[in-house]
């Protein structure tokens, strides 16, 4: 009861409010004033504003605000620990994928091409491999990249 007399004076005051604006010519402003001063009566018809109320006094609700809680922290401490060890469970299962790709056909790394056909080297041509000085100048970068996971 006390609810929808609050509800009930709020909205007033807002449509006062309105009024006074639609006075000074202002009227898209006192328009959206309305419709804001309005919203408090509606929830208050709909009877969202006694559900509210019933939440906010029930010893049950609480308890479960309490496990709702409780599950974020234990999905926010599962997270922190699954940063610390170096990734998801995408990525180990594709880093575990590729060591079992590396087990099974270690020999099988450069294709056939056939009779008479000569494979390509991997990388850069040779002629920009020697005039880079070779892969020395990245080794270090690769270090880094390879240390975070990269």
């Amino acid at each position: 009861m006390i609810a929808e007399t609050v509800c009930s004076a709020v909205s007033a005051a807002g449509l006062g409010i309105a009024a006074v604006t639609a006075y000074r010519r202002r009227f898209l402003a006192a328009a959206r004033i309305a419709a804001y001063s309005l919203i408090p009566v509606a929830l208050a018809m709909t009877g969202v504003v006694g559900w509210l109320a019933g939440t906010a006094f029930s010893p049950t609700a609480w308890a479960g605000f309490g496990l709702l809680g409780a599950a974020w922290l234990l999905f926010a401490s599962t997270r922190a620990v699954e940063r610390r060890r170096g990734g998801t469970r995408k990525e180990r299962k594709e880093a575990a994928r590729g060591a079992e790709r590396g087990a099974v056909a270690p020999a099988a790394s450069a294709p056939s091409l056939g009779p008479g056909q000569a494979a390509r080297p991997a990388g850069r041509p040779a002629a920009k491999r020697a005039a880079s000085g070779g892969d020395d100048d990245f080794s270090d970068i690769e270090a880094i990249l390879k240390k975070h996971g990269i």
